[in-house]
């Protein structure tokens, strides 16, 4: 059997406030259209479907229709779990006729151990879960961890193997050893970023959501297959997709899904970075971050860099600014008005005025210590 496996698609996200319905709308085409020309069996969807638990009618209307359209229309069988950014309970909703269509939905912990069984393998979805959920459901209140709770439910599914049989695992959750972006949103209750990676040896296959890197787990056999898009500038260098599984010959290809439009980061000197030959090469509807290599003030600076990158969508200083107070500073109420001019045209330019800026200056002191009539 092959199967698609994919995870995080964060639908209705947004990066640094731009709307990112575009881009995701075209990496769904994209990810369709891998399933098709990899005519693989089924596809796997291991949670945050969704950005939030309330999601937008835009955002409703986007996943509706790339579900109808992979399920209904190209006739793959979906295998998907809610996500910790999903509302378990609105995800679900319809959920009961789903599978007329071979639309598997899990949402609550008490379906992990029914497998699904198709093309000689056995499907296992847990959906993400709190610590509390899982005591009730296992009616143990001394579980304190998500290794126990896991290592308790695994067990449970163990129980449903089939000889013959592949048995493979859709989770999602923090596997030890693997590595986070800034675009993660940490677990607050039960440290679900602790299941040990020795709890599911016995899968031949574990599909994983949760972490946007595809490389941040480095088993064979446990993977993330990472965010559909790029959702912080930590991700900049990540390449996205999807994995191609085929449980036959036991082989794992990574699939990548080119973007739209690029996250991308830029860094040097202000004076290089807006210059034509050098902003020209990115496209004006790729999202940059820049970092600068200068430490002395820039008047404007983030208009004047929007100007050459219109999506710029962080600045950071990448040796620090000057900082006077902690270079035996002056005492400003001390120094002359004319001192005061040339210390401010010092920190704002990088340099001291010249005579002739100095004299007009002046006549402009004069003039206004004179009542505003230029002598």
């Amino acid at each position: 059997m092959k199967f698609l496996h994919t995870a995080d698609w964060h639908v209705g996200r947004k990066l640094h406030g731009y709307d990112l319905s575009t881009e995701q709308a075209d990496a769904l085409r994209k990810l369709e259209k891998i399933a098709i020309d990899e005519k693989v069996d089924a596809i796997v969807i291991a949670g945050d479907i969704y950005d939030r638990g309330m999601p937008s009618e835009d955002s409703v209307r986007m996943v509706n229709g790339a579900l109808k359209k992979l399920n209904l229309e190209d006739g793959f069988p979906l295998l998907a779990i809610s996500g910790n950014h999903d509302s378990a309970e609105r995800l679900s909703t319809g959920s009961e006729w789903f599978e007329a269509t071979s639309f598997y939905l899990h949402t609550k912990l008490e379906r992990a151990a029914e497998p699904i069984e198709m093309s000689g393998v056995q499907f296992f979805l847990m959906p993400y879960f709190e610590i509390s959920a899982a005591k009730n459901f296992l009616g143990d209140e001394t579980l304190k961890t998500a290794n126990q709770c896991v290592r308790r439910i695994v067990s449970l599914m163990k129980e449903q193997f089939k000889a013959g049989f592949k048995h493979v695992l859709v989770g999602h959750f923090f596997a030890v050893g693997s590595l986070k972006s800034d675009s993660e949103t940490p677990s607050e209750v039960g440290g679900l970023e602790a299941v040990g990676i020795d709890e599911l040896e016995c899968f031949d296959y574990v599909a994983l959501g949760h972490l946007h890197q595809h490389r941040a787990s480095k088993s064979e056999k446990i993977k993330y297959s990472g965010s559909l898009l790029k959702y912080s500038v930590s991700e900049a260098s990540d390449q996205k997709g999807v994995y191609v599984v085929d449980t036959d010959s036991e082989t794992i290809a990574y699939k990548p899904l080119e973007p739209l439009n690029e996250v991308r980061v830029v860094k040097g000197l202000f004076e290089n970075l807006i210059k034509p030959e050098n902003y020209r090469q990115i496209p004006d509807d790729d999202y940059v971050a820049v970092e600068l290599e200068d430490r002395v003030p820039i008047i404007d600076v983030m208009n004047r860099l929007k100007k050459c990158y219109p999506r710029i969508i962080e600045l950071k200083r990448a040796n620090g600014r000057v900082n006077h107070e902690n270079n035996g500073v002056r005492n400003l109420e001390k120094l002359s008005e004319m001192d005061l001019f040339k210390t401010f045209y010092k920190d704002t330019i990088g340099e001291y005025p010249d005579e002739e800026q100095c004299k007009m200056m002046e006549l402009a002191l004069q003039a206004v210590r004179n009542g505003g009539e230029n002598q």
